[in-house]
């Protein structure tokens, strides 16, 4: 099962990612935990990020598309993975159908999280507000003035996304605004329905 899950930062994606992984025992892989993964292994496309990173640069989306593609060569990919956070442009989208035509895969399903934005910031000033009752520390992007930069960059760059998988009729579409159970329930059940078609 190969997934992407697509929906602006604070849908819950992570959330959903994480339960998926529970379930079905395939890796969640985020483009920051794998760039961390291919530097501390010090293989030759890791090396390449960490000289951008040590030179205080964004990493190109050449180097990423290589870590990615290194990453789900890897064992535990073989029955499938959810790609988190990834692809954020349409340049990446290309890249993934191209490096997954090379290992002749294809996804299962690209699964976009609805929701409402207005309805997002409360979500994210409420989630500060429990962690600093609680006595945790607040997350940085849960500042609502850092999250509503998050989201413009998100409709920027990464909304393009649905259109593109839409085209390619593999979008799905949950309300990312119903309760936790009922997001995994709906995913669930589009993952049910693209296995028996």
């Amino acid at each position: 099962m190969r997934l992407i899950l697509l929906g602006p930062p604070g849908a819950g994606k992570g959330t959903q990612a994480q339960r998926l992984v529970e379930k079905h025992g395939i890796p969640q892989l985020s483009t920051g935990d794998m760039l961390r993964a291919a530097v501390h292994a010090g293989s030759e496309v890791g090396l390449r990020a960490k000289a951008v990173m040590d030179a205080g640069e964004l990493v190109s989306d050449e180097i990423v598309n290589a870590i990615v593609a290194e990453r789900i060569d890897q064992a535990d990919c073989q029955h499938g993975f959810i790609l988190d956070g990834y692809p954020r442009t349409l340049r990446q989208a290309d890249a993934v159908e191209r490096m997954l035509q090379e290992r002749n895969m294809k996804l299962d399903a690209v699964i976009e999280l609805v929701v409402d934005d207005k309805a997002l910031v409360g979500r994210i000033i409420k989630r500060a507000d429990d962690a600093k009752a609680a006595g945790l520390p607040v997350r940085k992007d849960d500042n609502p003035a850092v999250f509503e930069e998050r989201l413009r960059e998100y409709y920027k760059k990464t909304a393009p996304l649905t259109g593109y998988y839409y085209a390619k009729g593999c979008l799905q579409s949950v309300d990312g605004m119903a309760a936790v159970d009922e997001v995994t329930g709906q995913i669930e059940s589009l993952i049910g329905n693209n296995r028996n078609n």
